[in-house]
């Protein structure tokens, strides 16, 4: 895409990659086969994609059993596994009685489906943690060995134990990781406040595809995005702490039969702005906040400074748009309002100095194709800005 930018304001470097970073597979609760689902998204035009299947990752040797009771792999898609890769691409034996697939490894889909500057599989887990009935699962990108669930006697610490051991993970490894909290509102488990706490990463999912994590709150408990405005007041305000950064992931399981009370794939991922298509440069930018998330609307560029926060939209034929900037003043207000609504493009909203933080949500006229319950417009959100103070 390109990117506009007005004479005052440098043109930012690299492009835009998109990508999910929550995907499952047969290695744990998926219903397909991981080389599968690689080649799915590839073809449907991602550029990166995070394998991040609970508390494992794709190593090893795992046999999956076929026809088997849980009906996941049913003979009829080995066939298909044959009839889309090669007969040499399915490895099958009788293990105890009953027959069974060989599970793919990341390294063999590293080197059957990478390219470089065009595709990226980048290795995660989704770290499973529970307490008291309550469900605390948080994704780790780039990590070098499986990390075990840290444990806790409350919500709020076993989020801390756990993106701690991450952190430490990656100082201890040298490696460049990133954690981000997944569905905050599943079992409505993760409070506004919890989210608020966290001290040692900053990233949580602002939209998750899955069709029982709530995004949308309900009549008493606020959705995805009003925890983000409310975290990230608190943060701001009286923690001391740098604003929360949302994405938007598909968390699919299901690639068979898609339905609203299924949890498909496509339905949420982020677009990266990169210089190249490589983990350290997109978790770099991730980091920078350089990214933003989307269920359906494209953007040519995000431009944000303390006079301006300006957003380009790649328009379709057809579709209207609303952008909506959203913040908390300094001088009032301990809730996030809308502060303009605009219908052009780009969207630009003139800061006035006052600003706590601002953040931008473009909606579109147009519906998901295969949407969650919930809002059905296709969105776009745009990370918060904490404007220098004038």
């Amino acid at each position: 895409w390109a990117c506009r930018s007005t004479p005052a304001e440098p043109a930012p470097k690299g492009r835009f990659w998109k990508g999910n970073t929550h995907t499952h597979t047969l290695w744990s609760d998926g219903d397909a086969a991981p080389e599968l689902v690689v080649d799915r998204y590839r073809e449907r035009g991602y550029e990166f994609l995070v394998l991040s299947d609970h508390n494992l990752l794709s190593r090893g040797e795992r046999w999956f059993p076929i026809d088997g009771a849980d009906s996941r792999l049913p003979r009829a898609r080995v066939d298909e596994l044959r009839a889309r890769f090669g007969a040499a691409a399915v490895e099958e034996r009788e293990i105890d009685g009953a027959q069974r697939m060989r599970l793919r490894t990341l390294d063999e889909l590293r080197a059957r489906f990478e390219e470089p500057g065009r595709f990226l599989l980048v290795e995660g887990e989704e770290v499973t943690d529970s307490v008291q009935g309550l469900q605390v699962h948080i994704n780790a990108l780039n990590v070098a060995d499986v990390l075990p669930p840290q444990r806790g006697a409350s919500v709020r610490e076993v989020l801390d134990r756990n993106l701690a051991a991450i952190v430490e993970h990656g100082r201890a490894t040298g490696r460049s990781v990133l954690a981000h909290v997944n569905h905050p509102n599943f079992v409505w488990s993760i409070s506004w406040q919890d989210l608020a706490s966290l001290v040692h990463e900053r990233f949580f999912e602002i939209y998750n595809g899955h069709p029982k994590v709530h995004n949308d709150g309900d009549a008493t408990r606020p959705g995805t995005e009003e925890m983000w405005d409310l975290a990230n007041t608190l943060r701001l305000r009286e923690l001391g702490l740098p604003p929360l950064l949302g994405l938007a992931t598909d968390d699919a399981h299901h690639y068979f039969g898609d339905a609203r009370e299924r949890s498909n794939a496509f339905r949420g991922w982020i677009e990266v702005r990169a210089e190249s298509l490589d983990v350290a440069a997109l978790l770099a930018a991730l980091r920078a906040g350089d990214f933003y998330a989307s269920t359906g609307v494209a953007l040519e560029d995000v431009r944000r400074s303390d006079r301006r926060y300006v957003v380009d939209i790649a328009t379709e034929p057809g579709v209207t748009y609303v952008t909506r900037f959203t913040g908390v003043l300094r001088s009032g207000g301990e809730r996030a309002r809308t502060l303009a609504e605009s219908a052009a493009d780009p969207a630009v909203y003139e800061l006035t100095g006052d600003e706590l933080f601002v953040r931008a949500t473009v909606i579109s006229s147009r519906s998901q194709p295969n949407p969650a319950p919930g809002e059905a417009a296709e969105r776009a959100w745009c990370q918060p800005w904490v404007p220098a103070t004038r």
